[in-house]
């Protein structure tokens, strides 16, 4: 595949290298290597279930020390609503109503979403802003049939040039109706962080976002800044960064050709969100937590999460003492038989770390290089959550091809359905991530590690995507919480499923954690 001048320009001007792309264009015509799954992580062995009482001590080491860290909140938010509405768009497109009713189409269509869009309708948090929006903008609104009032409805909140609801980013989008008025995502992250990630009275959140919508973000912010500071007795810090652009991969055809946009220029993609290492690998904190921006609930509920949130970052401060006491003993002092034994059976029983069957045979230098080697990395507490049968990634402990074993969350994308092994594994999972984590990036000295040397750039993916109605094929890199942290101490945690609320639909809306009554 040969490069024009002008290609090659273009990609040095994205922040990419020729070598870079024809990596990615390799990889895109060999494939890439399914995950393989050794068995699912349950109860017991690779999730810890806690007791009340340890889960109260935890939460208590948490409250004792968090003064002394910067603690940092991480909220990828660049996804669009567009998503959220797809069946509503589907619906517009394939609904003829001088030929048919709506229920006819629910029925002739089979549409249970669209029916319980239209059954929950007034549940909605926005049903009252389309409504005087639609008596404003609708002249005789009052006369028009129960179904047209219905059309009227999808429309106003799609339309480009109505309310565009489908343009809006997820974070900013009404997410939950109170008394008095209506909150977004982005909002609820901010009372929800004042109950947990606050040092001395202040909070500071990072947000991903897409450059075009920062100023809303920003407007947003003034907007509810002096309200929400005020309820929670909390100053905010909130910053902003962008899924850069030299992350961005190169697209093909099924047929292994390059895909180009109409005036010829090479077409790139984003690369899903292993692209964010490279923004969460400019941060220095003590501790992080990272959380989706879609996963909220409404005031009610959030105590109960925030109580979750103060539990996984009490595990992860109790056993990254004991890991930096144990490597900075590895470095500074000289160790007898029964120490080694100690630290290796930490790492077993504690961080979930495989160690070698050969372990007592090394020499007893060796051995300490080993154990240095297994406590020098960043590490992560995970929420688990009970499957729900909810799409998306779970924990399950995977063979690389060196034969090492270790914990991971694992997309199904990344596991081969056709092998009858991996899909009865797959049966096998309990448990489901709902991008609930809390990370410590620096080692015992309290420097920060360069998290891109912790990734297992194998585990990128081949997604097929359409663009202009023509089927490609897509490059994901490893994903944030997936390959980009393979190489990650891990440690799996069950937490409620109040923890769990992603809005993935314009239906999920309705669930009782986004219903304030």
């Amino acid at each position: 595949m040969k490069f024009s001048k002008t290609d090659i320009e273009f990609i040095k001007k994205k922040g990419l290298t020729l070598k870079k792309v024809e990596q990615q264009l390799e990889l895109l015509n060999t494939g890439l290597p399914y995950i393989n799954l050794e068995r699912a992580a349950t109860i017991d062995d690779g999730i810890i279930q806690l007791s009340y009482k340890t889960a109260s001590e935890l939460i208590n080491i948490y409250e004792t020390k968090k003064e002394q860290l910067d603690i940092i909140k991480f909220v990828p938010a660049s996804g669009a609503a567009t998503r959220m509405f797809k069946f509503l768009f589907d619906f517009l497109k394939d609904y003829k109503p001088n030929k048919e009713s709506i229920n006819a189409y629910i029925n002739k269509h089979k549409a249970s979403e669209l029916s319980l869009f239209f059954i929950g309708i007034e549940k909605l948090p926005f049903y009252d802003l389309v409504i005087n929006y639609l008596k404003e903008n609708i002249k005789d609104y009052n006369q028009l049939s129960n179904d047209e009032k219905l059309v009227a409805f999808v429309k106003a909140i799609l339309d480009q040039n109505q309310l565009n609801f489908s343009s809006f980013p997820k974070g900013l989008l009404p997410f939950h109706k109170y008394k008095d008025h209506l909150a977004s995502a982005f909002e609820e992250h901010l009372f929800e962080a004042a109950l947990y990630a606050t040092t001395n009275n202040e909070a500071t959140l990072h947000f991903t976002i897409s450059e075009k919508h920062k100023d809303k973000f920003d407007e947003e912010f003034i907007r509810i800044q002096n309200i929400v500071e005020q309820k929670t007795n909390t100053t905010f810090h909130i910053s902003f960064s962008y899924q850069k652009e030299a992350t961005d991969t190169i697209a093909v055809t099924t047929k292994n050709e390059i895909v180009r946009e109409d005036n010829q220029q090479l077409y790139f993609r984003p690369s899903g969100h292993g692209a964010l290492l490279e923004n969460l690998n400019d941060f220095n904190s003590d501790l992080i937590f990272i959380k989706n921006i879609d996963n909220v609930v409404v005031y009610k509920y959030e105590e109960e999460v925030a109580q979750s949130k103060k539990l996984l970052a009490g595990l992860l401060i109790s056993i990254k003492e004991q890991a930096f006491k144990y490597a900075k003993d590895l470095d500074e002092k000289e160790l007898s038989n029964t120490q080694i034994n100690d630290i290796a059976k930490f790492l077993i029983t504690k961080m979930n770390v495989v160690i070698s069957p050969e372990f007592e045979k090394y020499s007893k230098q060796y051995q300490i290089d080993y154990l240095k080697n297994k406590l020098d990395r960043p590490i992560r507490v995970c929420g688990m959550v009970q499957n729900e049968g909810e799409p998306g990634g779970g924990p399950f402990w995977v063979k690389d091809e060196g034969a090492n074993v270790s914990l991971q969350i694992v997309e199904s994308a990344q596991i081969d359905r056709k092998s009858k092994i991996q899909k009865t594994i797959l049966k096998h999972a309990t448990h489901f991530n709902p991008v609930d984590i809390v990370c410590s990036i620096k080692n015992y000295k309290g420097e920060t590690y360069d998290l891109q040397k912790f990734v297992d750039y194998q585990t990128a993916f081949i997604t097929m995507k359409t663009k202009v109605n023509k089927d490609i094929k897509a490059l994901e890199l490893p994903g944030l919480w997936n390959g980009s942290m393979a190489n990650w101490n891990t440690i799996f945690v069950e937490v409620p499923l109040v923890t769990f609320n992603p809005v993935k639909t314009v239906n999920d809306l309705l669930k009782p954690t986004h219903q304030v009554s």
